[in-house]
C-alpha cells in the first residue's frame, strides 16, 4: 500500500518531504501549497527603510525577493536574519506588544505550488499536544498565530476568553490542528508516521555522467510513535526538510546519582508527585535544576501550591543571557516574578568546606518576601545520594548538601535525530557534539537554511537555535524562498514533478512500498 491513499508509481521522486509536523512544518507547507505574501497596496510599515525596499519591487512576492538585501539593517530578538525580518513584518513592533496590522497581503497561486509531504509522529501540531494544559504559553497569542488565520478570532470563535493575552498549550494545539484543516492542508499531512532512516541513495545519471543521488524516507506508518506496530513505508525526495522540534530527549546532568527514582526530567512528573502525595506543603523541598521557562514554571507551580522549593542553576542571575533579562516585564509579570525571587532570595553560605542547608524557615533565607524558595546561583550538582540527599557545588568548590523529596532537572532537551547517522552530529556547528538548539544548532546558510553539511537537506525551528513559534517562521519563509527559487531556475516541472498541480495524488506517485 501506498503512504497515504494514491497510486504508486516507483519510479517517481518527491520534489520535498518535511520531517515534523509542528509549527515549523505547518507554516513551511502553508508557503509550498501556493499562500504567497506581498507587500499590500498602501501597506506601512514603522521601519521606513524596509518598506522602502519592499516599494522597489512591489510586484515581486517576498519568496521571490532578495531576502538578504531585505534583512540588511535589521535588529531583532533572533540570532536568525530571515527570522527578524519575517517577524517585522507579520508583527510590526511585536517587541512592544503592539497589535499593528501587517503591511503584508496574502494570495492564494495554486501555480506556485510545489508538492511535498509532511510526516508527523502524532497529529499536527507536534509537541503542542503533549504540553501541560493548566499552563499559560509563554508567548502573546498573537505571536502563537500562523499566517492566515488569527488565534484570537479563532478562540473568541469557541467562546473561550484569553488571559492576559495568551492561550493554553491545549489551545495552541487545538489551533495548528485546525488550521491544517483550515487551510487545506490535510492532504499533504500524514500523521503517526514514525521516521526511522533518512540516506542519499543513486537516482539515475546526470550530465556528463555523474551518478545523481536522492533523499531516501523510510519509516512506519500508523505506528504509536514508538516504532511498534504499523506499516513501512518508503519515499524518496530531492529535498529533505528538517523540522522535528527538540522535545524528544530531556537534556541531562551527567552527574553521579542522576537515575536515581527521585531524579525527574520533566515537568509532568512535578504534576504526578503532587497528585500522589509525594511532595506537599509539608514535604522537604523540591529542587529544580535550571534556568529556562520550564524551569520558571516549575518554581511557579510549586510555590502556587506551597511547596518548599530549591532553585539551582549555573549562571548569575544578572548575565544578560539568561532568559529573564531578556524578556519585557510589563508583558511577562510571572517571569519577572521569578527573577525577583532568584535575585532576592539566594543561599548565603555558611563558612567551612562543606555547608548543609537548612529548612523551612532558618537562617539560610528560607523566608523572606518569597517564603519557601531559596536560589542558588552559580552552582552545579555535583551527585544525587539514594538518601534524597543533594551535592551541590559553588564557586571556589564549596559543597552544600541539601535534604529534597523531589529533583526536576529541566535544562532543555536535544532533538531525536536517530533516523540519521550518529545522531545527526554531522550537521551541527560543532560535529561532534549531539545537536542542541542553544549549544549545537544546525548549521545552515541563514538566507535558505540549506545545511552546510548536505546539499538539499533543510532545517527549521529549535534545530536551529528558534524556540519561539513567532521566529520560527522566517525559516520557513527562507526555506520556501530557496525552494522556489530552485524550481524557477530549473523549470516547472522535473523529474516527474507535476509541480503545477500540486495534488495530492500527482505526488502520492512518488510514493514506494517496502
Amino acid at each position: 500500500a501506498a503512504l497515504l491513499d494514491g497510486h504508486v508509481v516507483p519510479s517517481e521522486v518527491l520534489p520535498v518531504v518535511i520531517i515534523g509536523n509542528g509549527p515549523s512544518g505547518i507554516c513551511l507547507s502553508y508557503l509550498l501549497s501556493g499562500y504567497t505574501p506581498y507587500l499590500a497596496p498602501g501597506g506601512i510599515h514603522p521601519n521606513s527603510f524596509l518598506l522602502r525596499k519592499l516599494e522597489e519591487r512591489p510586484e515581486l512576492s517576498l519568496l521571490d525577493q532578495d531576502l538578504g538585501y531585505l534583512c540588511e539593517g535589521l535588529e531583532g530578538r533572533s540570532s536568525n536574519p530571515v527570522a527578524v525580518l519575517f517577524d517585522s513584518l507579520l508583527l510590526p513592533d511585536g517587541d512592544f506588544g503592539s497589535d499593528c496590522p501587517s503591511p503584508l497581503q496574502w494570495r492564494h497561486e495554486p501555480g506556485r505550488a510545489i508538492p511535498h509531504l509532511v510526516l508527523g509522529k502524532g497529529l499536527p501540531g507536534g509537541a503542542w499536544h503533549a504540553m501541560e494544559d493548566s499552563m499559560l504559553t509563554l508567548s502573546l497569542a498573537n505571536w502563537m498565530e500562523l499566517p492566515g488565520l488569527k488565534l484570537k478570532d479563532w478562540i473568541r470563535e469557541k467562546r473561550r476568553n484569553l488571559r492576559n493575552d495568551r492561550a493554553t498549550p491545549a489551545e495552541i494545539a487545538s489551533y495548528y490542528q485546525h488550521y491544517v484543516t483550515a487551510m487545506g492542508l490535510q492532504s499533504r499531512f500524514a500523521p503517526e508516521t514514525l521516521v526511522t532512516s533518512l540516506r542519499r541513495v543513486p537516482c539515475g545519471g546526470a550530465a556528463g555522467g555523474s551518478p545523481r543521488t536522492v533523499w531516501e524516507v523510510q519509516g512506519v506508518r500508523g505506528s504509536d510513535g514508538q516504532g511498534a506496530e504499523g506499516e513501512p513505508f518508503s519515499v524518496r525526495a530531492r529535498s529533505v526538510v528538517l523540522a522535528t522540534g527538540t522535545q524528544d530527549v530531556p537534556a541531562r546532568l551527567g552527574a553521579e546519582g542522576e537515575d536515581l527514582p527521585f531524579v525527574a526530567h520533566s515537568f509532568l512528573e512535578l504534576e504526578a508527585a503532587m497528585a500522589s502525595g509525594q511532595v506537599g506543603e509539608g514535604s522537604a523541598p523540591v529542587l529544580v535544576v535550571g534556568a529556562g521557562l520550564t524551569a520558571a514554571d516549575a518554581v511557579l507551580v510549586a510555590h502556587h501550591f506551597n511547596i518548599p522549593v530549591y532553585h539551582a542553576f549555573r549562571r548569575a542571575v544578572g548575565d544578560p543571557g539568561l532568559i529573564f533579562n531578556q524578556l519585557p516585564k510589563v508583558l511577562y509579570p510571572e517571569y519577572h516574578k521569578v527573577h525577583q525571587m532568584m535575585t532576592q532570595q539566594q543561599f548565603q553560605p555558611q563558612d567551612g568546606p562543606e555547608t548543609p542547608a537548612g529548612t523551612l524557615g532558618d537562617s539560610c533565607g528560607f523566608t523572606g518576601s518569597y517564603p519557601g524558595y531559596l536560589s542558588f546561583p552559580r552552582h552545579r550538582v555535583a551527585a544525587f545520594r539514594p538518601d534524597r540527599k543533594c551535592v551541590l557545588e559553588g564557586e571556589g568548590g564549596r559543597q552544600t548538601v541539601l535534604q529534597v523529596s523531589l529533583v526536576l532537572v529541566l535544562i532543555g532537551s536535544h532533538p531525536s535525530l536517530s533516523f540519521l547517522p550518529h545522531g545527526g552530529r554531522h550537521l551541527g556547528v560543532d560535529a561532534e557534539e549531539p545537536i542542541s538548539c542553544r549549544r549545537n544548532p544546525v548549521d545552515v546558510d541563514p538566507f535558505t537554511h540549506e545545511s552546510l553539511r548536505e546539499p538539499g537537506l533543510y532545517a527549521l525551528g529549535p534545530l536551529v537555535g528558534e524556540n519561539f513559534v513567532r521566529f520560527l517562521k522566517g525559516g520557513a519563509l527562507a526555506v520556501a524562498s530557496d525552494l522556489a527559487a530552485r524550481r524557477a531556475g530549473a523549470g516547472c516541472a522535473v523529474d516527474g514533478e507535476h509541480a503545477s498541480t500540486g495534488s495530492l495524488d500527482t505526488f502520492n506517485t512518488c510514493t514506494n512500498n517496502n
